[in-house]
């Protein structure tokens, strides 16, 4: 967290040689509704940064638009600050919502590449970022969803994990309230190239 805070100490928020366009779709041109996922898999601005550079929305990979903000906190804990959700007291997780087009990205896709992109055995951390904020958890917005999620959580355990002897320790739970981050926190790494991000947000098969 630390190395975080000196991040958004020591850069300045310049947009300056960054489309914003290229990273959001101009309308939604989803040829079924679209739908949304959720993850959280620490630093929220490593896992939108990653997913975006595999599925651009400009290239029509199938997300449209995303957003980085809080979910999974306490019931009294409403519309919390970055500096709230950091000292872990309002129970949040950093957290991705994506709207995709079901019809050109699968939930499947989306959930495995979830797994792909951080290390979804460790207790309350990435990397050197620890707290209840990073866990790792899958926040489903249906009974289909729960059901893909937990499927492909088996698969993604008995191909990539349990020959390492690990066990995945993801979350999945219903999807609460959703807030936000400050605006400063969307599209950070695109806004700060060399900003933080935690080292476990890469490819790991």
């Amino acid at each position: 967290m630390f190395s975080r805070l000196i991040s958004l100490a020591t850069k300045t928020f310049s947009t300056t040689g960054m489309d914003p366009s290229h990273y959001r779709s101009a309308m939604t041109s989803a040829s079924q509704q679209p739908e949304i996922a959720t993850f959280a898999a620490g630093c929220f601005w490593g896992v939108e940064h990653i997913f975006l550079k595999h599925y651009p929305p400009s290239e029509n990979k199938g997300i449209l638009k995303t957003a980085v903000g809080y979910i999974g906190g306490k019931e009294l804990s409403v519309k919390p600050s970055y500096e709230e959700v950091c000292t872990g007291t309002t129970d949040h997780a950093e957290a991705l919502r994506i709207e995709f087009d079901p019809s050109v990205v699968t939930y499947d896709e989306l959930v495995e590449f979830f797994y792909r992109t951080h290390d979804p055995t460790t207790l309350d951390r990435q990397g050197a970022d620890i707290g209840t904020q990073y866990r790792s958890a899958i926040f489903t917005h249906s009974a289909e969803q729960e059901s893909i999620a937990k499927r492909v959580t088996e698969e993604v355990q008995a191909k990539h994990f349990t020959p390492k002897g690990k066990k995945i320790i993801t979350e999945i739970l219903h999807a609460g309230p959703w807030y936000d981050a400050e605006e400063y926190h969307q599209l950070y790494l695109f806004k700060v190239p060399h900003g933080y991000q935690c080292e476990t947000h890469r490819l790991h098969w």
